[in-house]
């Protein structure tokens, strides 16, 4: 390989978009949330699995809730206390759900609903 080909390989763009965090919540949401959708919808309900994507779901809300709770937070007072709020809600609901007392379609009403936040934000569609 000569000379210019290597410098091309190590000092050329990347394929690879540089990642904000925007577009890596986003990712995760969507992520969570499209496994959410995919238990919740199995014909019969597949639990094992709805269990699981509940588990994650509730772990991202309780990160979000850590990083809304947090002084230094650069987000509008307004937007955090919505999203703590959201967290708990999340958390309340999900008992519900994996108790069989509750769709799982708020929740997934919900992280939709964050991700049409996010990507308005300026993260990728």
């Amino acid at each position: 390989m000569n000379a210019i080909l290597k410098a091309q390989n190590a000092y050329g763009l990347s394929s690879r978009p540089i990642r904000t965090a925007r577009g890596t919540e986003y990712d995760a949401v969507a992520r969570i949330t499209q496994r959410l959708k995919a238990a919740a919808d199995a014909r019969p309900v597949d639990m094992r699995a709805l269990a699981g994507a509940i588990d994650e779901n509730r772990e991202l809300w309780a990160l979000f809730a850590i990083e809304v709770a947090d002084p230094g937070n650069p987000l509008p007072q307004d937007l955090r206390a919505r999203l703590f709020y959201l967290s708990e809600f999340t958390t309340a609901h999900s008992r519900k759900v994996l108790a069989r007392q509750a769709s799982a379609d708020a929740l997934i009403e919900i992280n939709t609903a964050v991700m049409r936040g996010l990507r308005d934000a300026g993260a990728p569609t």
